[in-house]
């Protein structure tokens, strides 16, 4: 029996679909590619080993899954994936708390400030935005500076591959949202336990 069939991915998509032979006979076989039940793994190898050893009598039985070996193709990717989020999770820790203590340095030096807006009836959310909005624009010209530069690292890193994606926008949009809302927390804990203090307090410090 000969037949075609439609062009698929059996290497990494680093390279293009290429031409591949398959055929089934008694004195040519290498490799079979069966799709087997989960449910009993051990019991379905030991019945493909004799069937295998029926078929191919020169050769010893050997198997390997196949989501494996194209898990095999990616261990590149995956061990930079895990870096990448490494780094950045030790990077967004360490930036929230320079946040963390800028925002309450910050808050010491307009203590008095703070009071007399809380005296000529600033709200809490007017003070916390007005602690938090310097905060902000800084980070929003940080998202400036950083998304060009990560989409050109990205679309540099996706050119190795033959078939690839296409970089969204609200990707970036995403983790400039996140940017944002981290920033907006780490700030709000000292803008809001200002906001919150007696401002006759306030007005005594020095």
């Amino acid at each position: 029996m000969v037949g075609v069939v439609k062009d698929f991915n059996f290497s990494s998509l680093r390279d293009p679909i290429g031409p591949l032979l398959m055929f089934l006979g008694r004195d040519f076989s290498r490799d079979f590619m069966l799709r087997i039940n989960g449910n009993d793994i051990q019991g379905t190898l030991g019945r493909l080993e004799m069937v295998w050893k029926q078929r191919v009598t020169d050769r010893p039985f050997n198997y390997h899954f196949l989501d494996e070996d194209f898990n095999n193709l990616y261990k590149t990717e995956q061990r930079t994936a895990r870096l990448f989020a490494l780094f950045s999770g030790l990077a967004i820790a360490l930036a929230c708390l320079g946040l963390f203590a800028l925002a309450a340095f910050t808050t010491v030096q307009r203590t008095k400030e703070i009071g007399i807006r809380k005296i000529l009836g600033a709200g809490i959310g007017n003070i916390t935005l007005l602690v938090s909005k310097q905060f902000i624009s800084l980070v929003f010209i940080g998202i400036l500076i950083a998304s060009p530069l990560a989409w050109w690292a990205a679309s540099r890193w996706l050119q190795d591959f033959a078939y690839r994606i296409n970089i969204g926008w609200w990707i970036f949009f995403i983790a400039a949202a996140l940017a944002v809302l981290i920033a907006v927390l780490t700030v709000s804990y000292h803008a809001i336990r200002a906001a919150m203090a007696n401002p006759v307090k306030a007005l005594r410090t020095e």
